[in-house]
């Protein structure tokens, strides 16, 4: 594989991140309208429940945009980015609102050159760039939102959408 695996478009970034935010959202949304004790009942997936899972989604996007891409590592002292911390809606709704705005800051500064900077996570070996750790993030959202997907076919609940194309459109 060439060293540069991804073209660092700005343009692309930007989409991406605007995506993950717009799916995280829906998914959100979604499941707002099921009781509370269905968002943290176990469901024996990774992150055991659909809680846990899009806190853990919002904790990777704060991780490598918030602490790894502006450095600032204090997010993971900050005791209200738990899973166990978070026990309602309006909590999970103010973690999401400070990660997304925090992601923002971040966009609204972005240069080609910032994207192709060399980033170092303690948790994971190597260095890569600011692009990789957006693709990292998108993947992982994905791949999360694909468990929770799953709970909805066994719940039989209709999932919302979560394809590139209904995401980045209006909605209807």
């Amino acid at each position: 594989m060439p060293k540069d695996r991804f073209s660092s478009s700005l343009g692309t970034v930007q989409q991406l991140a605007r995506y993950n935010q717009e799916v995280f959202g829906r998914f959100e949304r979604s499941l707002r309208r099921r009781p509370w004790a269905e968002m943290v009942r176990d469901r024996g997936t990774g992150h055991l429940s659909l809680k846990d899972t899009l806190v853990h989604i919002l904790n990777v996007h704060e991780a490598w945009m918030v602490a790894v891409a502006q450095k600032r590592w204090e997010i993971f002292d900050r005791p209200d980015r738990t899973k166990e911390a978070i026990d309602s809606w309006a909590k999970l709704r103010r973690y999401a609102d400070r990660v997304w705005a925090e992601e923002n800051a971040l966009l609204a500064q972005l240069t080609e050159k910032k994207l192709a900077a060399r980033l170092r996570a303690p948790w994971m070996p190597g260095s890569y760039t600011l692009v990789d750790a957006f693709f990292q993030t998108t993947i992982e959202e994905a791949h999360h939102l694909g468990e929770i997907i799953a709970i909805y076919w066994q719940n039989n609940w209709r999932p919302p959408a979560m394809t590139w194309i209904e995401n980045l459109r209006a909605p209807r």
